[in-house]
């Protein structure tokens, strides 16, 4: 790639169009954004971002009580609730995250609900020449993207990369694909590298692909390809009273009804 291409690579993580907390595994602990009793913060991952807001939207209306998000990988969210960033709710966008926090007891386990599930899809710029491909065993995900890169979010930490890897090791793509590929710190930063053209092809979350009218789903990948996305919710440790409250909203059909929009699968009955 030449070194214009890299930088722009560089522009487009540092630029993501959503806030998200320190990246570094070291990073210190986030500083809340507005420490009031009526007020909640969620650590939630990237991909639930505009469906997250209109919920927690719709749970201000009715309670009275603000919540107040941060979006980012899994993994970065989980090592900040570990370093003492106060978080009340944590929502993963896989299990094992998850479970590091019960692991290390910054999580109340009691508490967890597997409430969600997605899909992974591979897109491409809206205006890419690439039509739809069907996702298959010995699929050539290196040749499809040519001269181009492909993002994704790091396959060492991001459940979407995770996610990816696993998909194309069972599909016999990942040795010849992996020296393609451009890890972006959050499924959200993988999407921007594609929405901008800066990388052919991208993984992500097919309810990502959907709010981004900047790319176009071209495959989707074989459920049966990787583990089952689901995603978990639970209070923190340090919890605020009220977040059994907010937990509980996120279990009913108002709550379905806005995560099914955004393409989501609700995994749960509801509670009313």
């Amino acid at each position: 790639m030449k070194a214009f291409s890299r930088l722009a690579l560089v522009a487009a993580l540092v630029a993501a169009p959503f806030s998200v907390p320190a990246l570094a595994q070291d990073a210190k602990p986030a500083a809340p954004a507005a420490a009031t009793s009526n007020t909640l913060t969620a650590f939630a991952a990237a991909s639930m971002k505009n469906a997250l807001d209109e919920i927690d939207a719709a749970y201000a209306a009715k309670s009275g009580h603000t919540v107040v998000a941060s979006y980012a990988a899994s993994s970065v969210l989980a090592k900040q609730i570990e370093q003492g960033a106060p978080a009340d709710a944590f929502i993963s966008a896989d299990t094992a995250w998850m479970d590091y926090g019960i692991k290390n007891e910054t999580i109340n386990a009691s508490t967890r609900t597997d409430l969600l599930g997605n899909s992974i899809v591979l897109i491409a710029p809206k205006d890419s020449k690439i039509g739809t491909v069907e996702i298959k065993q010995g699929f050539d995900l290196a040749k499809l993207a040519g001269d181009g890169r492909i993002a994704t979010g790091d396959v060492a930490s991001v459940p979407v990369g995770k996610y990816a890897k696993a998909a194309l090791e069972k599909l016999g793509s990942w040795k010849d694909s992996e020296p393609k590929f451009a890890m972006a710190e959050s499924v959200r930063a993988a999407l921007t590298l594609v929405s901008r053209g800066e990388a052919a092809l991208g993984i992500v979350y097919s309810t990502d692909a959907k709010v981004d009218p900047g790319v176009k789903i071209v495959g989707t990948f074989p459920a049966d390809s990787h583990p089952p996305i689901i995603y978990p919710v639970a209070a923190t440790a340090t919890a605020k009273q009220g977040t059994a409250d907010y937990l509980d909203f996120l279990k009913t059909s108002a709550a379905k009804t806005i995560f099914e929009k955004y393409g989501f699968s609700y995994l749960i009955k509801p509670t009313s």
